[in-house]
């Protein structure tokens, strides 16, 4: 428990730091621009998940072999598998940042964003798409950096990036009217400047990660054995956004007043899902640092420890958004808009309700990609589509906002449903001595 907690910690900080800024884009779009320019924003957060999510989903892959030898401590693997994640990181953000560029307005189409709208998605989401590649340079560098036990210092970079982008979102919307557009350059700018320190630093102070042009050759065993992790972890978020954009869709045909509500308050949501984040990021590092020491009963210890932590989280965050949930809606909205701060308390009271399925969720998910089983943990991802799918096409247009709202507590449940008795699974196989 005290080791979890002493390393999940400081992730949280750095994940509600994230999430500040994120609030911040969202207020200051709000507030300054007003609820169309909000919904506009609003209206690119499932098709980010998808494309940034995967991003994300292949730099925490790429890091699980890195904290296996880490914990095996064999420091010559650990830095070739880094050398050609590098190469593979450079390949993927390539080839993303010119698809989703090209493609972004067709995509918005696609997604029968509102016409009133649109024109303020578009400028948006085609700069965010623009700097994926900052993307990979700070969450590889940071991926890495935790899975040699290091939790603290990418948190420090990472409000030092928050603050930088909170000061550019005032100049660049407020003082320099560049509009939701203004927004993203902040997010990027900030996350570039934040990947860049984290170079910096990892090439200073780690003397297991003092790399030579020998660890850089590539090498076909590591970059199999690195897109075996991080292809599964990637896809599985990918899967889930899939989800995330046929219910986006969805409500998207409802009007830009109830995407208005639904961004305020899930902008609000994911500020308190900062710490579930948090408890995955680490059970991944734990899980991955013991299978590679060998040590699988400290990972049932460790699963059982994050599990306990998140239900006492969980029930103190439902409090909070039932008492509070409304008076912090008008971080995002103006008091007048009683009509869109109901409907966002509403879609936060039914997200806080199933809270405990969600720490699940998060702590066997990753407990299980961290074993090295990340195929399985990819099934976890397809039951999440398959349910707000389900939701976005069936429910939504015969229950309207009320479906929507209930769309994600449905997606935990069934991803439970498989992720539990996979957990057990894994573990008596590993208890076994069967390999991957």
């Amino acid at each position: 428990m005290k080791l979890i907690l002493g390393f999940s910690i400081p992730l949280l900080f750095g994940n509600l730091f994230q999430q500040f800024y994120s609030m911040v884009d969202t207020m200051i779009v709000g507030r300054v621009l007003g609820t169309g320019p909000l919904a506009a924003v609003g209206s690119t957060g499932s098709i980010t998940f998808l494309i940034i999510g995967f991003c994300l989903g292949l730099c925490s892959g790429f890091a699980i072999p890195v904290a296996q030898r880490f914990g095996s401590r064999d420091y010559k693997e650990l830095r070739r598998f880094i050398g050609n994640a590098v190469w593979l990181c450079v390949g993927f953000g390539f080839v993303l940042t010119v698809l989703t560029v090209i493609f972004c307005r067709n995509i918005l189409e696609l997604m029968g964003t509102p016409a009133d709208i649109i024109d303020d998605a578009y400028a948006y989401l085609v700069v965010i798409f623009a700097g994926i590649p900052a993307t990979f340079l700070y969450n590889m560098l940071a991926g890495i950096q935790r899975a040699i036990g290091d939790s603290r210092t990418p948190v420090v970079i990472l409000v030092i990036a928050s603050i930088i982008n909170i000061v550019l979102d005032i100049v660049l919307v407020v003082f320099i009217p560049m509009g939701v557009a203004g927004a993203a350059v902040a997010t990027v700018a900030s996350q570039l400047i934040g990947g860049v320190v984290c170079l910096l630093y990892v090439s200073k102070h780690y003397e297991v990660l003092k790399m030579t042009r020998e660890d850089f050759k590539i090498n076909v065993p590591c970059i199999k054995r690195l897109l075996s992790m991080g292809l599964p972890m990637a896809l599985q978020t990918s899967i889930t956004a899939i989800g995330s954009v046929i219910l986006q869709a969805s409500v998207n045909s409802l009007g830009s007043t109830v995407v208005a509500s639904i961004t305020a308050g899930s902008r609000l949501y994911m500020f308190f899902a900062c710490a579930y984040d948090a408890m995955g990021v680490t059970m991944s590092t734990y899980s991955g640092q013991n299978i590679g020491a060998r040590k699988i009963d400290r990972i049932g210890q460790g699963v059982k420890a994050c599990n306990i932590v998140g239900i006492i989280y969980s029930v103190l965050a439902l409090l909070i958004i039932v008492f509070l949930g409304k008076w912090m809606l008008l971080l995002f909205v103006d008091a007048g808009e009683t009509a869109i701060i109901n409907s966002a308390y509403w879609y936060l009271v039914c997200s806080g309700l199933f809270m405990i399925p969600l720490t699940f969720v998060n702590v066997l998910r990753l407990t299980i990609q961290g074993m090295g089983y990340s195929r399985l943990a990819l099934f976890a991802g397809v039951f999440e589509m398959i349910a707000r799918g389900g939701v976005g096409l069936f429910l939504v247009p015969l229950f309207g906002f009320n479906a929507a709202c209930f769309s994600g507590p449905i997606a935990w449940i069934l991803a439970d449903s498989f992720l539990i008795p996979m957990y057990y699974h894994v573990i008596h196989r590993a208890k076994r001595g069967e390999g991957i």
